[in-house]
């Protein structure tokens, strides 16, 4: 039997981090406010209920419950109507800063990951936080290419020659629907929502060395298998920052309101600014890098201050 969702829907989250080679190792902590000892400091998931780490709830009654603990707990009235089709929670929400060039990488299509992977496939969206001049990115191929051309290039190293190489600045959105190669560039700080998966099939990694002497291991057969081999065009999403079926993200610069019904959870990613979050006749307070979550039914809201706010829901 579940519980009730408590008053004070709104539960501020702590993140779990990563540590991953190419990380930076202060714009997540002193521009994000994001509290960890690792260094690099590569990846803060703030709000994942996968296993390889979920975040904490800090604030509530269900403080210091890890996500999916709370949400084993609560139900999943609390995902909303919309999300009866999931049988996982179906977003997972990060912080990402690369000091370095991320490899070249490719995340699989639900139905290739379900048979092969045991877990969902891989759609995401990013908007960049913070751009260093000339910084840059990978996102598809600029022209067709057949499988066989795919397979020389990544043998020779020739193929970032056939990739789309996007210039970068701050407030860019991206949309990497699953079967599209890409990669992030040095100098950026992403928001990262995503399908709660951490499937991903490395083509190429700089020849980099990991912690323990040895490369990091490539999966070019599989990624053989799952690349869109066409040129990737951009979509519309109308009013949307993004959306697919497993999230809807808009995007609110200064206060505003909105209501959280039970059709689906709402989740906030403070992006920039500070201010103060009124739900469910309780305030808490808010500032660049926090993620909170509403749960469905939650009502009304209003975020107050100057913050530029992400929020994230499934339609």
């Amino acid at each position: 039997m579940t519980k009730e969702v408590a008053t004070m829907p709104a539960y501020l989250l702590s993140p779990v981090c990563k540590d991953y080679l190419w990380g930076g190792s202060r714009r997540l902590r002193e521009d994000f406010g994001i509290q960890s000892g690792l260094n690099p400091l590569a990846e803060a998931w703030v709000l994942s209920s996968h296993p390889d780490g979920p975040s904490v709830l800090v604030s509530g009654p269900y403080s210091g419950r890890t996500f999916p603990e709370y949400l084993n707990e609560v139900g999943k009235k609390a995902w909303g109507t919309n999300c009866e089709r999931f049988e996982n929670f179906p977003v997972l929400i990060k912080l990402i800063d690369a000091d370095q060039n991320l490899s070249i990488q490719v995340h699989p299509s639900d139905e290739y990951a379900l048979a092969h992977e045991g877990q969902y496939g891989k759609t995401e969206m990013w908007i960049a936080l913070e751009a260093e001049p000339h910084a840059y990115l990978y996102y598809g191929f600029r022209r067709p290419v057949t499988k066989e051309e795919f397979a020389k290039r990544i043998k020779d190293g020739t193929l970032t020659e056939l990739l789309h190489k996007v210039q970068v600045k701050t407030g860019d959105v991206f949309f990497i629907p699953s079967g599209t190669l890409h990669a992030i560039g040095a100098g950026l700080v992403i928001a990262e929502i995503q399908q709660n998966s951490n499937v991903t099939y490395r083509v190429f990694d700089y020849d980099r060395v990991g912690a323990d002497g040895k490369t990091r291991p490539l999966h070019v057969e599989k990624a053989l298998m799952v690349t869109d081999l066409e040129p990737t065009e951009p979509p519309n999403f109308g009013p949307h920052l993004g959306k697919c079926d497993y999230f809807t993200v808009d995007e609110y610069i200064g206060p505003f309101s909105s209501g959280c019904d039970e059709s689906s959870f709402h989740a906030l990613l403070i992006m920039e600014g500070e201010g103060v979050l009124a739900c469910g006749g309780e305030k808490l307070r808010v500032k660049k890098g926090n993620c909170l979550f509403l749960p469905a039914g939650s009502g009304e809201y209003q975020v107050g201050g100057k913050c530029r706010t992400l929020v994230i829901y499934v339609s």
